[in-house]
């Protein structure tokens, strides 16, 4: 057994050998282990808890993509949190030191990295008020996508595109976003439509319902609806209001709606008017003397 003994004071020797001992901040080989081992251990806890266990919870409680993603986000932020001062403080190191090194060092690069800070409480904002979650279909300016991810700094939108826009998370804090999914998961869009002069208003009406309700990406109920808009300069201007759910490809279903318009509309004899004008010439004296008939004709624009 006289090995096992060496073996167990080599061991005890290894673990109490120390980092940096003429310093105040020195820790021992053991001490950095139990750093280690905290850290590994809040991993297993947030992999368990956000892989095995809330999933089930959230099927059974129906919870939104949107609030899974941000209940995990802040578990994991805040157990992530507590272990790294738990592994502080298995090294030794006195908390009052570091939190007047992080005071120091806020101080140092406030003013340096004040945007990149402004980004960091943005994101905690957004994840701990829910405005803008993981899924909802936002507008930003001129850019329309739906949330991918939303970071600690920055958030991930995926356009029309398919390209992934990465924004600060202060830009969604602070400037005017769209948000279509934040109270009713519809959206109302409209459609303008205009035909000829010497067409049937409600047969009009009727076509265009008919080709609303027969689209599977408008909503029954809110039913689609139909305002007679105004008599235009060339035609009778209809607008065709409709409600969907699937807000990214409203242009396809804006598009696939115009196809169905025109079939249904050469059906039924409904002229698509263009715009016409009429264009008059007043008598212009020629060479001769003689002055020309006044002459209009309409031309096509």
């Amino acid at each position: 057994m006289e090995w096992f003994r060496s073996f167990l004071e080599s061991l005890r020797s290894f673990l109490g050998w120390r980092f940096f001992p003429d310093s105040d901040y020195g820790f021992t080989v053991l001490s950095l282990l139990s750093a280690i081992a905290v850290i590994l251990i809040a991993r297993l806890i947030v992999w368990a808890l956000t892989i095995k266990i809330l999933p089930q919870l959230y099927r059974r409680q129906k919870v939104e993509i949107g609030a899974q993603y941000t209940i995990n986000q802040l578990l994991k932020y805040f157990i992530y949190v507590i272990a790294f001062i738990l592994a502080i403080q298995n090294l030794g190191i006195n908390m009052n030191v570091f939190w007047g090194a992080i005071a120091a060092l806020a101080v140092g690069f406030g003013l340096g990295l004040q945007q990149t800070f402004n980004d960091l409480f943005s994101g905690l904002i957004i994840l701990f008020e829910g405005k803008i979650r993981v899924g909802d279909s936002v507008r930003i300016d001129t850019q329309i996508g739906r949330v991918v991810r939303i970071g600690i700094r920055t958030s991930d939108i995926e356009t029309r595109d398919n390209i992934v826009m990465i924004v600060p998370n202060s830009k969604l804090v602070v400037e005017k976003v769209h948000n279509w999914n934040h109270d009713y998961n519809r959206v109302r869009f409209m459609l303008n439509v205009g035909v000829a002069y010497d067409s049937d208003p409600k047969l009009v009406r009727e076509l265009l319902i008919k080709v609303a309700k027969e689209h599977p990406r408008i909503m029954e109920n809110p039913e689609p609806f139909i305002r007679f808009a105004d008599f235009g300069d060339s035609a009778l201007i209809f607008e065709l209001y409709f409600f969907s759910r699937h807000h990214i490809v409203i242009s396809d279903t804006k598009s696939d709606m115009r196809f169905a318009i025109v079939e249904e509309f050469g059906k039924n004899n409904i002229d698509i008017p263009f715009p016409q004008r009429t264009v008059w010439s007043r008598q212009v004296p020629t060479p001769s003397g003689n002055a020309q008939e006044p002459q209009h004709s309409p031309v096509d624009e």
